[in-house]
C-alpha cells in the first residue's frame, strides 16, 4: 500500500508520541501521527505486515486511536473494513480518535456507528466527507476541523452533544434529517457553501452563534425542542429559516443578514436586538414575543403573525409539538426602541406589551391587519376617596407603567417589567403624536382619536410647559375630553343650560312684562300729533321666581342662545348679562360635542 504524503508541519509538535517519518530540517516534527501500539509509526508508515497484523486484530467496537494520521482512500477503507460489523454490514467504531488527522480524498463513514466518543478536533478532509446515516452514540467533537469538500451528515443521530466550533466547510454542509439529542454546537463555524438542515431535529437546542454563512442556509422543517442560538451570527445571501419550530427562544441578536431573508418561526420568543437586515426580509411568527430593540432596518421588513399553522412547499403542514405548553399563537411584540421604522411594516401583531419609547421614524410605521394595543383599566376604580372610570382607549405600555408609579395610582395600569425602562410624559408625547400620524396616514380615524387623546394627556402631564398652558390643557381636558369625548361636552353643554335657566328664574326675566305707553302734545289750533312711545324699564322680580311659566320663558331664552339667536324676550339688567354669557358659553360647548362625534365616526 503507497504511503500518503506527509502533511506541512507547521504548527508546534503534538502532545502524543508522532510517527515522525520525513523528518527534515525545514520540518523537525515530520510525521505527527500517533505511533500504533506496540509500533514505531502510524498506520500509513508501517510496514505491510505490521499494518495487516494491528488491522487484524480489530473488531467491530473496538477503541481507535489515530490523531495526526494522514489517511488515503485505500487505507480508511481497510481500517473501515477491520471494525465492520457483521450482522449490519457497517463499520463499529468503539471510541474513536481521530484528532488532527488529514483525510487526502474522500473519507466514507456513512453508517458507521460509533459507539464511545468520536474526536475529529483539527481534522482536514480535503475531500468529501460523508458521514451519512452515521450514529454517534457518545459525544463527537469536529471543533475546527476543516472539510474541503462537502460535509455531508444528513440521516445522522448525535445522541449526545455534538461539537462543531469553528469548523470551516468549505463546500456544503448538509445535515438534512439529522438528528441532535444532546447540544448541536456551530459556534464560530464557516460554511463557505450551502447549509441545509432541512427536517433536522434538534432535541436540545442548537448554538450557532458567530457562525458565518456565506452561501445559502435553509432550515426548511426544523425542529429544534430548546433554544436557537445565532447570536452575531452573519448570513452573506440567501437565508431561509424556517418555517421551523422551538421550543424554547430563536436567539438573532447581533445577527447580520446581507441578503434576502424569508424568517419563518413558531417558537416561544424571538430575540433579534441589534440584528442588522441588509436586504428586504419578511419575518412571519407564531406564538412568539418578539423584541427587536436596537434594530437595523436598512430595506423594507415585514413582521407578520401567521393565523394557521405552516405549510411546506409539499403541501404538508409544520406540526408545532414543541409548543403545546402555550396558551395560543398570538404573536406579541416586546420591543421596538433603538428603531428606525421608516422600513417596518407590522400586520396581525399584538402590540399592547411593546416599548416604542427611543423610536424612529416612527410616524412612518405601517400598521396592517389587526395590530392590537393595550386599553386603560376598564371598570371603576377609587382614586382616594374619589371613583374614577376611564373612558376606554389605546394606551401604550409606557404609560402603564407611568401611570402604574404615581402616587395613588389606580389598580390596573400594569407595572414595568426588570429591564423594561422607565419613560415619562416628556418621552412619551412624541411618541403619540407620531402613531397618531401614522394611523392618519392608514386612513384609521378612530385609533388617530386615541392617540391625540394620549398626546394631549402627555403634554399636560409634562413638567416643561408653562402653568398657562397646563390650565388650558387642563379646561380643554375637563370640557371635552380634547374635543373627543361628546358625552362629557353635552353634559356639561347641560349643566351650562340648566345654570343659565336656574339663573334667569332667578334674576333674568321680570317680573312683568314692561307695558308700553304713548306721550304726546295735542297742537291748540289742531295738526299733527306726535307721540313718544316708551316702556317701563324691566322690575327684578319679587315673590315666587321658580313658577313654570318663568321655566318656559328661560327655556327659550337658553335655546335660543345656544345658537345664536335672540329669544326677544325683554330681561332685566343681569338677564340681560346672563343671555351675553350664554350666547358666547353654550354654543361652544355644543361645537365641542359635534367635534367629539365627528373625530369618533369619521374614517
Amino acid at each position: 500500500m503507497p504511503h500518503p504524503s506527509p502533511a506541512p508541519s507547521l504548527a508546534p509538535p503534538p502532545n502524543w508520541p508522532n510517527c515522525g517519518h520525513g523528518i527534515t530540517p525545514e520540518d523537525p516534527v515530520g510525521c505527527r501521527g500517533i505511533d500504533v501500539p506496540g509500533h514505531s509509526g502510524c498506520l500509513a508508515h508501517l510496514a505491510d505486515a505490521d499494518r495487516d497484523s494491528y488491522l487484524s486484530s480489530l473488531a467491530p467496537g473496538t477503541d481507535i486511536d489515530h490523531r495526526g494520521t494522514t489517511f488515503t482512500e485505500p487505507l480508511l477503507n481497510a481500517l473501515l473494513d477491520a471494525l465492520r460489523d457483521p450482522a449490519t454490514g457497517h463499520p463499529a467504531f468503539g471510541d474513536a480518535r481521530f484528532r488532527s488527522a488529514v483525510f487526502q480524498d474522500d473519507a466514507w463513514f456513512d453508517f458507521a456507528t460509533f459507539r464511545g466518543e468520536a474526536r475529529f478536533q483539527s481534522a482536514a478532509f480535503q475531500g468529501d466527507a460523508v458521514f451519512g446515516a452515521a450514529t454517534f452514540q457518545g459525544k463527537a467533537e469536529f471543533v475546527k476541523a476543516t472539510f474541503h469538500g462537502d460535509a455531508v451528515f444528513e440521516a445522522a443521530a448525535f445522541e449526545r452533544d455534538a461539537g462543531f466550533r469553528e469548523v470551516a466547510f468549505e463546500d456544503d454542509a448538509r445535515f438534512s434529517g439529522t438528528a441532535f439529542w444532546g447540544q448541536a454546537e456551530f459556534g464560530g463555524a464557516t460554511i463557505h457553501g450551502d447549509a441545509g438542515f432541512v427536517r433536522a431535529t434538534f432535541h436540545s437546542g442548537a448554538r450557532f452563534q458567530e457562525a458565518t454563512f456565506r452561501g445559502d442556509a435553509d432550515f426548511e422543517a426544523a425542529a429544534i425542542h430548546g433554544d436557537a442560538g445565532f447570536v452575531k451570527t452573519v448570513f452573506e445571501r440567501a437565508a431561509a429559516l424556517g418555517p421551523l419550530t422551538c421550543g424554547g427562544r430563536v436567539q438573532l441578536s447581533g445577527a447580520e443578514f446581507g441578503g434576502p431573508a424569508t424568517l419563518s418561526f413558531a417558537a416561544g420568543a424571538l430575540e433579534c436586538r441589534r440584528t442588522r437586515w441588509s436586504s428586504t426580509a419578511e419575518v412571519r411568527l407564531r406564538y412568539a414575543t418578539a423584541d427587536f430593540a436596537h434594530a437595523v432596518f436598512e430595506y423594507p421588513l415585514t413582521i407578520a403573525a401567521e393565523a394557521d399553522l405552516f405549510v411546506l412547499p409539499d403541501g404538508q403542514p409544520v406540526t408545532e409539538q414543541e409548543l403545546a405548553h402555550l396558551p395560543d399563537s398570538t404573536v406579541r411584540l416586546a420591543s421596538l426602541r433603538g428603531v428606525d421604522a421608516a422600513h417596518l411594516v407590522l400586520s396581525d401583531i399584538d402590540l399592547s406589551r411593546c416599548l416604542f419609547a427611543g423610536t424612529v421614524h416612527l410616524d412612518q410605521l405601517r400598521l396592517e391587519g389587526a395590530c392590537t394595543f393595550d386599553t386603560v383599566p376598564p371598570g371603576v376604580h377609587r382614586r382616594r376617596w374619589l371613583p374614577v372610570k376611564f373612558t376606554e382607549r389605546r394606551v401604550l405600555a409606557e404609560e402603564h407603567h407611568w401611570r402604574a408609579s404615581r402616587p395613588g395610582a389606580v389598580r390596573g395600569w400594569n407595572v414595568a417589567v426588570l429591564g423594561a425602562g422607565r419613560a415619562g410624559p416628556l418621552q412619551l408625547a412624541p411618541v403619540y403624536r407620531a402613531l397618531r400620524k401614522a394611523f392618519e396616514d392608514g386612513k384609521h380615524e378612530p385609533g388617530a382619536a386615541d392617540f391625540y387623546f394620549a398626546e394631549m394627556e402627555m403634554r399636560r402631564h409634562a413638567d416643561d410647559i408653562p402653568r398657562s398652558e397646563r390650565g388650558l390643557l387642563t379646561a380643554y381636558w375637563a370640557l371635552s375630553g380634547y374635543g373627543l369625548r361628546a358625552s362629557r361636552a353635552v353634559g356639561w353643554l347641560a349643566v351650562a343650560m340648566l345654570v343659565t335657566i336656574t339663573f334667569l328664574m332667578a334674576l333674568g326675566i321680570p317680573q312683568n312684562a314692561p307695558t308700553q305707553k304713548a306721550t304726546g302734545t295735542v297742537p291748540a289750533g289742531g295738526g299733527k300729533v306726535v307721540f313718544e312711545i316708551d316702556k317701563n324699564d324691566p322690575q327684578n322680580p319679587t315673590g315666587n321666581r321658580f313658577t313654570g311659566e318663568r321655566f318656559e320663558k328661560a327655556l327659550n331664552i337658553t335655546f335660543n342662545s345656544v345658537v345664536f339667536r335672540s329669544s326677544g324676550q325683554d330681561l332685566t339688567t343681569s338677564g340681560t348679562y346672563i343671555e351675553m354669557v350664554s350666547r358666547v358659553v353654550e354654543p361652544v360647548i355644543l361645537g365641542l360635542a359635534v367635534l367629539a362625534v365627528r373625530n369618533r365616526v369619521k374614517r
